[in-house]
């Protein structure tokens, strides 16, 4: 009774070791299928690498400055007596603009005046006696010394009066005026600024490499941020005939209409000087790029080949997609797009998103409307 026992209880124990062992075994078979099927492929944004007219530009940045612009002060001191125009306002040529208090100036430039008088009368009675040798050569010469410095007196209390009255130097639109009517002011006191924004210059640096590429009448193009989206074009009028020793750059000023008066002088630019001619060139979207310690590159996606060169296909007939890691040289990059000067051709397609998870050889599909040619919304002028 005992012995049956016994081999009913180690025929139960055989019974679940081989139940147990024949589980395990069945889940090592299903992990070699898992491990034996080939990852799904990989799905990506692709664009079509394409050639199109590129006109290389020189980038640089500016500053807007006025065609004259200057901060207008007083050069003598005294109290205001008038303020002769309205702030922000459009001044004419020689435009009254204030007005300091002349009352003494005036009193003393009239009594040398009457002074001047009195001597050219003295003057001329002399001449009269010199002439019928009725006064010494010396005396006559006494009194024309007197007539000169009289003269000479009247025109400087004049140059004096005349600083007492403050013109606009040419025409333009003053800013706000920074005096008032009874103020004291001394010399070099600041009144307001005048700036002539009718026309506009764009003052910017570029390498003294960029030299030879430079002339008089290049065209510029450029872009503010207070008109986003907006381009404003010029051209070189002058290029200093002296590089910078610090920096090793050169200054060169573009000049632009203003007739609407939408620029301001000290406004930052981003501008570009256009090269002559144009040139057919490779162009990707940036976005294509993966940059590294070694140099740029793309994932150029093709069909998968076998060791003889012919196409392979899979399990629905279809020949799968793999992508290929390769180095480019590059070049301008502009409005999204950049240049590959070598290592790519016209019609390639290259991987434009998901490139954190792929690597040479990776099976790919391209995820559905994400093929699209490399464009520009903006091509480049060829003036």
């Amino acid at each position: 009774m005992l012995l049956r026992r016994m081999l009913i209880m180690l025929g139960g124990v055989a019974l679940v070791v081989l139940a147990l062992a024949a589980f395990k075994f069945n889940s090592f078979i299903q992990m070699g299928k898992a491990f034996s099927v080939p990852p799904p492929p990989i799905s990506v944004s692709a664009a079509q690498a394409v050639e199109i007219p590129w006109q290389s530009r020189l980038p640089a940045i500016g500053t807007l400055k006025a065609f004259q612009g200057v901060d207008l002060t007083v050069e003598a001191s005294g109290t205001v007596k008038d303020v002769l125009f309205l702030s922000g306002e459009k001044v004419t040529l020689h435009q009254p603009i204030v007005q300091l208090d002349s009352d003494v100036e005036q009193a003393t430039l009239a009594t040398s005046e009457a002074e001047l008088g009195l001597a050219r009368v003295e003057f001329e009675r002399a001449r009269s006696l010199l002439s019928r040798q009725a006064l010494s050569k010396s005396e006559f010469d006494r009194l024309s010394a007197e007539l000169q410095k009289a003269i000479t007196r009247v025109a400087q209390l004049k140059a004096i009066l005349a600083k007492k009255r403050i013109l606009a130097p040419f025409a333009g639109t003053i800013g706000i005026r920074q005096v008032d009517v009874g103020d004291f002011v001394s010399s070099g006191t600041m009144i307001a600024t005048l700036q002539d924004v009718s026309t506009l210059f764009v003052d910017f640096f570029l390498p003294e490499q960029s030299v030879p590429q430079l002339s008089v009448g290049q065209r510029v193009r450029f872009s503010v941020a207070a008109y986003p989206g907006e381009v404003f074009e010029g051209d070189i009028g002058a290029i200093n005939p002296k590089v910078e020793d610090t920096t090793r750059n050169v200054q060169v000023r573009a000049m632009l209409n203003n007739p609407d008066g939408k620029l301001l002088p000290g406004m930052f630019a981003n501008l570009e000087v256009l090269l002559p001619g144009e040139k057919v060139r490779v162009v990707v979207p940036e976005t294509a790029l993966t940059y590294t310690l070694y140099g740029n590159s793309v994932y150029v996606i093709g069909e998968q080949k076998a060791e003889d060169g012919q196409l392979q296909k899979d399990a629905k007939d279809q020949t799968p997609l793999v992508v290929e890691r390769r180095f480019v040289e590059t070049g301008e990059r502009r409005d999204g797009l950049v240049v590959i000067l070598k290592g790519l051709s016209r019609g390639e397609q290259v991987v434009t998103a998901g490139q954190l998870k792929l690597d040479n050889g990776s099976h790919v599909s391209i995820a559905a409307d994400q093929t699209q040619p490399a464009t520009s919304n903006s091509q480049p002028s060829s003036n």
